[in-house]
């Protein structure tokens, strides 16, 4: 009688195990920039064939994404937050044990700085130093004005604007004849960069990655020889008010997977994914790239992504999850 008793309490606890880890309903952060809506539909693919999880991409962007997820619980992940821009609520939100930091989407972090062409570089390679640049500055012909060179910064009411016109100060690249250009848009920036190359010529500018701009074009980031001070860019180069900059390289962004604490929780399987799950500036430069090429949307470039590359994501994931995703790709 005593075995046979056993044997509901047995079931009972089996299917309370199963249940604490059963993924169910996921809400998924589709952020409105090209890399996190190319993650948040891998993530939404894998957790729906690979874990069996009830997957619904939600829209998404930094500010309102991070504070939703603190007050309401929802959505389950953010796949791709700068978790700089918003760093102080978010570390309140994981001390109170609402949310949790998965892991790093970017494993290099967000990059930035001033780049030029990779084949001036062939030809000067000097120019991949400040000094070079500023040493060959008449290289860097003005689009307007014949007698200063061209440094093309970051568009009017963005904050990398701050940010590249006190560097623009802090290096005195005024004083080797440059001038600081507007190009009015992102788009009017990365298509200063496209005429460059179609054309071979000189460029020098502002600009960050994960892009599909720095995985179609190969450019060289310029060393300022300066290391990275990321008090001064902090406290300095960052702020409106900048009264005596000095020469920092720009700190990597954190980039993070940020989850509720209830799915971290209740989904620990599918939370061991998202927290294993991370991509290079590079490789995902690339995958930009190939998005923009080929037009493609984040459903179609996650397909391809987990189709052409599996090198890349099969060692997120279990080998089990890992034919379970690829005969859902067949």
């Amino acid at each position: 009688m005593r075995n046979l008793l056993a044997i509901p309490v047995m079931v009972l606890a089996f299917g309370q195990a199963m249940a604490a880890d059963e993924c169910g309903k996921v809400t998924i952060a589709d952020m409105n920039w090209s890399s996190a809506t190319l993650i948040a539909n891998v993530d939404k693919f894998i957790l729906e064939h690979g874990y069996g999880c009830d997957a619904e991409l939600v829209p998404g962007d930094t500010m309102p994404t991070g504070t939703s997820m603190i007050e309401k619980g929802e959505p389950d992940i953010a796949p791709e937050m700068w978790s700089n821009s918003m760093r102080d609520a978010l570390d309140k939100g994981v001390a109170e044990k609402r949310l949790r930091y998965a892991g790093n989407s970017l494993s290099d972090g967000g990059e930035e700085g001033f780049w030029v062409p990779e084949y001036m570089v062939k030809k000067y390679p000097e120019l991949a130093t400040i000094e070079g640049v500023k040493k060959h500055a008449k290289l860097f012909t003005h689009p307007e004005d014949d007698s200063k060179s061209a440094f093309y910064g970051c568009p009017a009411g963005w904050n990398c604007q701050i940010s590249a016109s006190n560097l623009f100060r802090a290096l005195k690249l005024a004083d080797s004849g440059f001038d600081l250009i507007d190009p009015g848009s992102g788009a009017g920036l990365a298509g200063s960069i496209a005429k460059a190359f179609t054309r071979e010529e000189p460029w020098f500018g502002y600009y960050w990655a994960p892009t599909a701009v720095l995985g179609k074009y190969k450019m060289v980031k310029v060393d300022f020889g300066s290391g990275i001070d990321k008090q001064h860019y902090i406290d300095c180069i960052s702020a409106n008010e900048c009264v005596d900059p000095h020469p920092t390289m720009y700190p990597p962004s954190l980039v993070q997977t940020v989850t509720t604490e209830s799915f971290a929780e209740t989904s620990p399987a599918a939370y061991s994914y998202v927290s294993h799950r991370s991509l290079t500036n590079n490789q995902l430069n690339g995958l930009l790239a190939w998005m923009e090429e080929n037009q493609a949307d984040g459903e179609v470039a996650a397909e391809y992504f987990l189709t052409e590359h599996e090198d890349l994501w099969t060692p997120w994931v279990s080998a089990e999850v890992a034919d379970k995703v690829k005969h859902a790709l067949q």
